[in-house]
């Protein structure tokens, strides 16, 4: 069975899952870049920034993204003190985008919560969203490197970069494969690249052991985005948001797009009605799914993120043994079997 199937007793249902053994395994580390994290986004002139950073921040994610720069660091024998500068930055561009992006898809839900611009409005989402990439460049330049300052300074560049694509390419229904592994390598895999990359960097790890981090964050980030179109059909409440969002946001993912390329004309009209028109019908989320599971859409999803999770853990395989390196590659596996 593909692993991003449900046997009886996958790794979603393990007792002690991937990304909470890694958390224990930098317990300290993380709970420095937590304080940081509070301390930083605090402000006496505007108390709206704080609120609205906590109302998300503290919604309970994975925190995947600064373990990354952690277990780099780890992995690289890095002592500190600046790697817990990196991973607070690494979590404050992450959370600005998540707060640009609910506006840009007047999202009502993230993370089985209101959204910030439903509390609030959409105007502090903007201004609290450059608040935190602002205080993310103060803290890159507290960790007195220039390397790390260009990678991570890039990195917010290509996301947007990402998002701007995924808006003019949404409910265009000639959109390509190619297009879409642009989208999701910048708006979703730079910062996985980047984080990695700079907790070597800080690290002073060599040019090889540097590349083979980047390449483990890009694979591992375009696999977690590709499980995350594929939940958007296939998941339930779990994952914080309503089943077919992406669709009715006019979102041309994998599935879709792999659907699309076998579509005989009739099913080719429901497609440029529901994504290119924006025109959702009752049932219509689920015929999407049927579509897809007809041409084998979700399946040949399924095996491409499976595809980019291999190329994560043989990136890996070129960095120096330590037990960090084999949680980063159990949390590869748990991308792809994972239900939220």
């Amino acid at each position: 069975m593909s692993s991003l199937g449900k046997p009886p007793m996958s790794l979603d249902h393990a007792r002690a899952k991937p990304h909470d053994r890694l958390a224990a395994a930098l317990e300290e580390d993380l709970g420095a870049v937590g304080t940081l994290i509070r301390e930083r986004m605090q402000s006496e002139a505007a108390p709206r920034i704080p609120a609205v950073t906590a109302h998300l921040i503290e919604a309970g994610g994975k925190r995947l993204r600064p373990m990354l720069v952690l277990a780099a660091a780890r992995m690289m024998g890095y002592p500190g003190p600046y790697h817990v500068h990196l991973a607070a930055v690494v979590e404050f561009i992450h959370t600005a985008t998540l707060l640009h992006d609910d506006v840009v898809d007047d999202s009502k839900q993230r993370r089985g919560r209101p959204t910030a611009n439903l509390l609030w409005d959409n105007m502090s989402s903007v201004l609290v969203g450059d608040y935190l990439f602002a205080r993310a460049f103060q803290l890159m330049v507290e960790a007195r490197n220039l390397q790390v300052l260009g990678l991570l300074s890039d990195a917010a560049a290509t996301i947007a970069e990402g998002e701007v694509l995924q808006l003019v390419a949404a409910r265009d229904v000639s959109t390509t494969e190619a297009t879409y592994l642009r989208i999701v390598r910048g708006k979703t895999a730079a910062l996985f690249a980047a984080a990695c990359q700079a907790g070597g960097v800080i690290a002073g790890a060599g040019a090889d052991q540097e590349a083979a981090l980047r390449e483990y964050g890009d694979a591992l980030g375009i696999a977690f985005q590709i499980v995350d179109d594929l939940l958007d059909i296939e998941g339930t409440e779990a994952i914080g948001k309503n089943r077919g969002d992406d669709l009715r946001e006019g979102k041309l993912t994998l599935p879709v797009i792999r659907a699309l390329a076998g579509a005989e004309a009739e099913e080719q009209a429901f497609w440029a009605r529901l994504i290119g028109r924006g025109q959702v019908e009752d049932g219509d989320i689920e015929r999407a799914r049927d579509l897809m599971e007809r041409h084998g859409a979700l399946a040949s999803t399924r095996a491409e993120a499976e595809m980019w999770v291999a190329r994560a853990k043989a990136a890996l395989d070129r960095l120096p043994e330590h037990p960090v390196r084999e949680l980063l590659a159990d949390i590869a596996d748990y991308v792809v079997a994972r239900e939220v």
